[in-house]
C-alpha cells in the first residue's frame, strides 16, 4: 500500500506561483510513475502532468505546458508540481497519483493510489 498526501495548495493571484508536494509513505516511490490530476467544481477529473517511474519522461496537458513542471525526489519519497503563471482556470482540487512501473499515463484508471487532494484557488 502507498499513502499519498498532497500539500502546498492555497489562494494565489493570477500570475502567481505555487509548489505542490506529494509525499508518500508505505513504499518507495522510485518504482512508480506519478501523475497530477485536477478537478474543478462541476467538472470531471482531468490529467495535468505525469512523470515516468524512471523519471526520464514527462507528459503535460496542453493547458499547462510551459507553466507547470513536475519533478521527483526519490530520496525524499516526494513528487513536486511547480506551477507558475497561474490562471483563474487553474482553480481546482489537485490530486497526485501513483502507477507501479508506469510510463506516465494520462488515464486515471491506470493509477493505483491517490491522495486526498489539495485546493488551489487562483483569483483574477
Amino acid at each position: 500500500q502507498v499513502q499519498l498526501v498532497e500539500s502546498g495548495g492555497g489562494l494565489v493571484q493570477a500570475g502567481g506561483s505555487l509548489r505542490l508536494s506529494c509525499a508518500a509513505s508505505g513504499r518507495t516511490l522510485s518504482s512508480y510513475a506519478m501523475g497530477w490530476f485536477r478537478q474543478a467544481p462541476g467538472k470531471e477529473r482531468e490529467f495535468v502532468v505525469a512523470i515516468s517511474w524512471s523519471g526520464r519522461s514527462t507528459y503535460y496537458a496542453d493547458s499547462v505546458k510551459g507553466r507547470f513542471t513536475i519533478s521527483r525526489d526519490n530520496a525524499k519519497n516526494t513528487v513536486y508540481l511547480q506551477m507558475n503563471s497561474l490562471k483563474p482556470e487553474d482553480t481546482a482540487v489537485y490530486y497526485c497519483a501513483a502507477d507501479l512501473y508506469g510510463l506516465g499515463s494520462q488515464v486515471l484508471n491506470e493509477y493505483d493510489y491517490w491522495g486526498q487532494g489539495t485546493q488551489v484557488t487562483v483569483s483574477s
